[in-house]
This record gives structure tokens, sequence and C-alpha cells, in this order.
């Protein structure tokens, strides 16, 4: 199956295992969605995740949090697009939902959330909201 947006799929798979009530889902894996990953682990939106070895391909195991049966995860959306990517300065970082939520960021020191770029000083690409 061919992908025009991974990124895009990886929030799709992830909303759709949260709807559906499911403990983990599995994604096609690479840098950028390990990335992805590990910062909603360090900011609680997900257990854990692991990298699985196959011959063929490298899947990413997401391992979701639920809190007395409600999602921690409520929402997920994409931002910058194929078709129209997102640019923000350092000056104009967006907050999701005051605060509450992180905006992910792909700027020149990796990916970081809206806090951490800008603490950096530091702008770039938006990737996407979570709440």
């Amino acid at each position: 199956m061919n992908i025009n947006d991974p990124i895009s799929d990886f929030l799709t798979r992830i909303r759709n295992a949260v709807k559906a009530k499911k403990r983990f889902v599995d994604v096609p894996s690479s840098k950028m969605k390990v990335g992805l990953a590990e910062i909603l682990k360090t900011n609680n939106f997900i257990r854990d995740y692991n990298v699985i070895e196959d011959n063929k391909q490298n899947l990413l195991r997401i391992h979701l949090k639920y809190v007395n049966g409600t999602p921690s995860i409520t929402g997920l959306r994409k931002i910058s697009k194929p078709g129209l990517r997102q640019y923000t300065g350092k000056d104009e970082l967006p907050r999701v939902l005051n605060g509450l939520g992180i905006a992910v960021i792909s700027t020149p020191k990796g990916l970081l959330t809206d806090k951490q770029a800008r603490k950096e000083n530091v702008g770039g690409e938006i990737v996407c909201h979570i709440w």
C-alpha cells in the first residue's frame, strides 16, 4: 500500500485505536514516528512504545493510555500537509487549548513541543496538535 502522508496515517491509526478502546496500535516505523511517539510518552499521552524488528519492515507498537476508562488522547489534528506546509517563526508559536494540549514542531533541533521550542527560541514546521 502506498501512503502519501505517513504522519497523517500515523495520527489516524492512533485516533481510530483510541475510539475503538484498543490497548495498543501497530504502525510502520520511521525516525519521525518514533520521535512523535517519544513526545507522546514524555507528555503522558501514551503509556509506552517499542519498535518491533521484522524481516520485511519494522513496526512501531504504541501502548495507549486510559485513565478510568477515558483515553488520555482526546484529539489529534494534522496541521502541515504535503500540499500546504505550515511554518511558524519563534515569535508566533501556537498554543493548543491555552496550554492544555501540545503542538509538535519540526525544528532544526529536532521534533519539539511548542513549550520546548519557546524555551529553545526556535521556529519550524507545525506537524500536529494533540490534546
